[in-house]
């Protein structure tokens, strides 16, 4: 059992930077795949970036690329969300998320947390 606790989210303006954590615990992220997603109100969720530090494998969504960074500290079993030049349409309830190495799609994370909101509005 793995459990996920998220923070980091809060109210910015557009242009502004989050920086969003997920603290594990029951397991060693190293050799998962740790996902961050989110989803807005009325909208499906969507994969934002996922980290998999055994295989040094790194992705991110389109809509995020160049704007968003994920990184592992491992002495923490921590996994972060770096948001950058934050745009009104990231807002949304960002969750972290655990699978197995090579887990890609959302059915194949097994363990989430509760997740954390991210409001970009002036």
């Amino acid at each position: 059992q793995v459990q996920l606790v998220e923070s980091g989210g809060g109210l910015v303006q557009p242009g502004g930077s989050l920086r969003l954590s997920c603290a594990a615990s029951g397991s060693t992220l190293y050799y998962l795949t740790v996902g961050w997603f989110r989803q807005a109100p009325g909208k499906e969720r969507e994969g934002v970036s996922r980290i998999s530090s055994s295989e040094g494998s790194l992705y991110y969504a389109d809509s995020v690329k160049g704007r968003f960074t994920i990184s592992t500290d491992n002495a923490k079993n921590t996994v972060y969300l770096q948001m950058n030049s934050l745009k009104p349409e990231d807002t949304a309830l960002y969750y972290c998320a655990v699978g197995k190495r090579g887990a890609t799609l959302s059915g194949e994370f097994d363990f989430w947390g509760q997740g954390t909101q991210v409001t970009v509005s002036s």
